[in-house]
């Protein structure tokens, strides 16, 4: 009697885990519990695998012998231009930049009305869309953050939307036009508000993230105005709330994780309007050169993760002037910096390579491909949940393939498109191994 108890109570087991299995599959059940069993997973791995706890860690010698070599040629060659304010630093010489000159004087206040408040909630990673349905709303667009997010996320998880992603739904979707431009300052913000633009802007943010603790990720927020006095500029943050203040100084240090990226959207009659406003940033080239000596400038100001970032930003801006060997060396730099910041994720911005991919161009044009592939497999080793960074899978299968790994190449591409269907630089290097998708 009793075995036949026991018999019955795991077949009542069975039948139970079975049942509430099949239950789960139905949409309304899976929606709503879903988010709930992924973020005991996160919190599961996140105990066992902490991800501040990884370091980044280029090949040390091919560092030593890059560096030695720079070094090297320096002390041979006659340098016909030099960084400032030292001229330690190695890679491509920058001219001074050239400020750009702000009318004078700025409103005390501005406060521009006409964006329709959007947040980001219920949905996953849905930041970019909603930030960018709510620029576009000023504009008088009727869309809203599901638009934006069906065309910049095919794939729901996908961790991340690139700048240059949301530029382009713009010209490809609407009718205004857009630009993307880096090295930003608290000046040119202002000066675009007081001639009627909002500026939407890429920043880190210290956010408590599924696995309870407050740590660096990526974020957008659209700025629509300033109060001088109090030194603080409003925010539409889709995360926290509509007209959410932040200060100059901690919005700088957020801006400055992300080498002071903007994005200005106008229809296409006003485009004289944004181009006096940049000044010399309106060309590309030169925008990059301006931001290069900008981070160059704050690696000599700062200490800890700022410092890290600065590095980053000169690697960054060198990586888009296709100076990968200045770039490889600022970002080994970074990571030098990066390694030595306490194991802390509160400190520590784990996540840099699923939103800024400038080291995976930079050392792969200089052949450190195994540098690469350690760098992708930190970065998706690091999603505590789904490993939704094509760009990480990407670079992962450019390495594998240049290391004679065919095979390793092509599951990895193959990967990347399931995390971003229709990925062109994925399906362009498929083409070229004679894979269809």
């Amino acid at each position: 009697m009793k075995k036949a108890s026991i018999t019955r109570f795991f077949f009542g087991l069975f039948g139970f885990f079975l049942l509430g299995g099949i239950l789960y599959q139905l949409p309304p059940i899976h929606d709503r519990l879903a988010w709930r069993i992924d973020e005991v997973k996160v919190l599961v791995k996140g105990y066992l695998s902490p991800p501040e706890r990884v370091a980044f860690a280029p090949a040390q010698q091919q560092i030593e012998a890059i560096v030695s070599a720079t070094l090297q040629s320096l002390n041979t060659a006659t340098p016909t231009m030099t960084l400032t304010p030292s001229p330690t630093i190695i890679g491509t010489p920058l001219p001074t930049a050239t400020a750009t000159p702000i009318p004078t004087p700025l409103p005390k206040q501005i406060a521009l009305s006409g964006v329709r408040y959007m947040n980001q909630h219920g949905l996953w990673n849905y930041c970019a869309p909603a930030n960018l349905a709510m620029e576009l709303s000023f504009w008088g667009w009727q869309g809203d953050r599901l638009d934006t997010g069906k065309w910049l996320k095919p794939y729901d998880k996908d961790k991340n939307v690139m700048p240059y992603e949301m530029e382009a739904y713009v010209k490809e979707q609407t009718k205004l036009s857009a630009i993307v431009r880096v090295g930003g300052t608290l000046d040119l913000i202002k000066t675009f508000l007081s001639n009627g633009f909002p500026v939407l802007v890429e920043k880190g943010a210290w956010i408590r993230d599924i696995s309870g603790v407050k740590s660096w990720m990526g974020h957008y927020v659209v700025v629509t105005g300033y109060d001088e006095e109090r030194k603080v500029l409003i925010t539409q943050d889709s995360y926290f709330s509509a007209d959410f203040e932040v200060s100059y100084d901690d919005f700088i240090k957020g801006w400055r994780s992300f080498n002071y990226t903007f994005i200005i959207i106008y229809p296409s009659e006003k485009e004289s309007i944004i181009k006096a406003v940049l000044g010399d940033n309106w060309d590309e080239k030169t925008n990059y050169l301006n931001a290069a000596q900008l981070a160059s400038d704050e690696i000599y100001k700062t200490v800890g993760v700022d410092q890290f970032f600065a590095w980053y930003n000169r690697g960054t801006n060198l990586k888009e002037l296709q100076d990968y060997t200045g770039a490889a060396q600022a970002y080994d730099e970074a990571f030098k910096v990066y390694n030595a910041l306490p194991e802390d994720r509160t400190v520590r911005p784990y996540r840099i390579l699923w939103y800024e991919t400038g080291p995976y161009f930079a050392y792969f044009y200089v052949g450190r491909y195994y540098d690469v592939l350690n760098l992708a497999n930190t970065a998706i080793n690091a999603a505590l949940d789904e490993p939704a960074i094509e760009e990480s899978f990407y670079w992962r299968a450019m390495a594998k393939n240049a290391l004679g790994d065919r095979d390793g190449a092509i599951a990895d591409f193959r990967e990347s498109l399931k995390y971003h269907p229709n990925f062109e630089p994925t399906l362009y290097q498929l083409n070229l191994l004679g894979i269809q998708p």
